[in-house]
Parts: structure tokens; C-alpha cells; sequence
């Protein structure tokens, strides 16, 4: 992965291990995925990963490698953890402190009909709620710590108009 600066240019090439350990920023991209009537997909993650083990999640991704792009990045995930090919198109980037170490979040979205073959080694469960269940859902369950700061952001970009779209980053 490409480790980077504050303001995401890229310093060079690391593991996520030693980026994760030297709390070195890189870059993430998920995908908040939504169906035809508006519903958010959400996710449990396996019990046996190393990273949130059983936590639910709203947004599908992981980190961009050397030379992707957030939104390859963003994609290539949702296609590993859900079988499913979809374009992703990016609506806000911002520097996030919450998990396991401060990295740069790009935050995507895609419409998606269905969710064809979760990867059973990433995904235990996997449902569509619509947005006053998931505002529920982030109260009552266990989710990843970056989960309700996406969910937050997301709404109030979609929220903003075009032209204030410089906001929500």
C-alpha cells in the first residue's frame, strides 16, 4: 500500500502492517451500497478476522494498493467480500481517526439489484435496512467505529447540494 501525508500525496510504499502499527496514513476506500428502493446494505464480518471480528458495518472496502485508486479500490472489495461487479462512484474523502489508525476514507456509493456470493470467509450476515432501521441498528449493535461517522457523512452529502458538495469532505 502507498503510505501518505495529510494531504494525501503519497510518500512511498508500506505495508499495511507497518502502517497500522506505525500509525502511518494511507488510504481506504468502501462503497456504501444501497438497492432500488433506497435500503443500505449491512454487513457482519466474520468472527475469525483479525480486524473487528463479528462487528456489523455498513460500508464494503478495505485498502487501496499501490497505484489503485479509491474508487479500484472500493470496487475490487465488493466484488472479493460480495460477488458482486458494480461501479463505484466516490462522493467525499476525509481524514478518518477512528479504528485501528488514521488513514484517508473515500466514501463511495453504488446501487446494487442483489448481493449474488458473499465470500462466507469476510461476510457472516448481510441485510438491506432502510434508514431510520439502520439509525436503530447503529444504536443497538455492535459496529465497526467507523461505521456511524460514514453513515453521518454520507447523509449529509447527499444532504448538500451540488455545488456544496466540497463540504462533505
Amino acid at each position: 500500500m502507498e503510505r501518505v501525508d495529510a494531504q494525501d500525496r503519497v510518500l512511498g510504499v508500506v505495508s499495511r502492517r507497518d502502517a497500522v502499527r506505525e500509525g502511518w496514513l494511507h488510504r481506504v476506500g468502501v462503497v456504501v451500497c444501497r438497492d432500488r428502493q433506497g435500503r443500505f446494505l449491512v454487513h457482519r464480518r466474520a468472527k475469525h478476522l483479525s480486524r473487528f471480528p463479528g462487528h456489523y458495518e455498513l460500508g464494503v472496502g478495505g485498502a487501496a494498493g499501490v497505484g489503485e485508486s479509491y474508487e479500484q479500490a472500493a470496487a475490487r472489495e465488493l466484488s472479493e467480500e460480495l460477488g458482486v461487479q458494480a461501479t463505484a462512484c466516490l462522493q467525499f474523502k476525509f481524514l478518518n481517526r477512528h479504528g485501528l489508525s488514521p488513514h484517508w476514507l473515500a466514501v463511495c456509493d453504488a446501487v446494487l439489484p442483489e448481493i449474488a456470493a458473499p465470500d462466507p470467509e469476510e461476510v457472516a450476515w448481510h441485510g438491506w435496512l432502510t434508514e431510520s432501521e439502520l439509525r436503530r441498528a447503529l444504536q443497538q449493535w455492535t459496529f465497526t467505529p467507523d461505521s456511524q461517522v460514514v453513515f453521518d457523512r454520507y447523509l449529509a452529502c447527499r444532504a448538500a447540494p451540488d455545488s456544496a458538495q466540497e463540504r462533505c469532505s
